[in-house]
C-alpha cells in the first residue's frame, strides 16, 4: 500500500486489531481487512468499520434493530440472523414514552439505553411520512418523533438503513394497514417469542420485527 498506510487508522475490535480504514474525502471511506485487503469503499466510516469487524468473525450472528416509527406510538425490535439457523426475535419494546398529552415525547434517553444493552450491528427504521388529512399539529408531533429515533440511532454510530413501507409489506406478503396482520405474521415467523407480542397492541413490536428481518433479506 506503500505511502497510504501511514494513513490507516486501525478499527479495533477487544483488544485485537481487526482492519483499518482509510478517508477517501467526498468518496467516502475504503475498509482494509486485517491482512490490508481491501473490503470496499464505503459511504461513510460507520458501516465501513461494521465490514471491517465482520470480516474479522464472518461467521457470527448479526443483530438488526428494526423500528417502527411513529410520534409516540410505534415499537422497537432486536432480531438476529446467524448462519443456518432460524432468525431469532431476541427482545422487542414499545417506544418509550415520557411526558403528557401535548409534551408527549419519545424517551430518547431510555431507548439510547435499551439500543446500548443489545448492541445492533445495523438499524432498520420504516420511512415516516405525512398521512392524508393529517393536521399540521399531529405532522409536527409525527415528524419529530421520526427525528428523535433516527437521531439516537446515528449518535450511537449504529449503521441505518431507512425503509419505505410498500417495501417491507410486500416482501411479507401484507396488504393496506392491517396491524393485526402484521402481528400475526411475525408470531408465525418468530413462534418462540409469543410472549413479546402476545397482545393485539403489540404491533408496532411486531412490525419493528418485520421490518428487521426485511432489511437483513434484503
Amino acid at each position: 500500500m506503500g505511502a497510504e498506510t501511514s494513513r490507516l487508522v486501525p478499527v479495533m475490535n477487544g483488544d485485537a486489531c481487526a482492519g483499518f480504514l482509510i478517508s477517501l474525502g467526498s468518496r467516502g471511506t475504503e475498509a482494509f481487512d486485517k491482512d490490508e485487503k481491501s473490503l470496499g469503499v464505503f459511504p461513510d466510516a460507520i458501516s465501513a468499520a461494521t465490514a471491517v469487524k465482520k470480516s474479522a468473525a464472518p461467521d457470527a450472528a448479526e443483530r438488526v434493530l428494526g423500528v417502527d416509527s411513529g410520534a409516540v406510538s410505534g415499537g422497537c425490535a432486536i432480531v438476529e440472523i446467524g448462519n443456518g439457523v432460524a432468525p431469532q426475535l431476541v427482545d422487542a419494546i414499545d417506544l418509550p414514552i415520557i411526558g403528557v398529552k401535548a409534551k408527549q415525547r419519545i424517551d430518547v434517553l431510555a431507548l439510547r439505553t435499551w439500543i446500548q444493552q443489545h448492541r445492533p450491528d445495523h438499524a432498520v427504521i420504516e420511512r415516516g411520512q405525512a398521512m392524508p388529512r393529517q393536521g399540521a399539529s399531529s405532522g409536527f408531533k409525527f415528524g419529530r418523533g421520526c427525528g428523535a429515533l433516527e437521531a439516537t440511532i446515528q449518535l450511537l454510530e449504529v449503521p441505518m438503513t431507512i425503509v419505505e413501507p410498500t417495501a417491507w409489506k410486500k416482501f411479507h406478503q401484507l396488504r393496506g394497514g392491517d396491524k393485526e396482520a402484521s402481528r400475526q405474521r411475525a408470531l408465525q415467523l418468530f413462534p418462540s417469542a409469543h410472549v413479546l407480542l402476545a397482545r393485539r397492541k403489540d404491533h408496532g413490536r411486531a412490525e419493528a420485527a418485520l421490518i428487521a428481518l426485511y432489511g437483513a433479506k434484503s
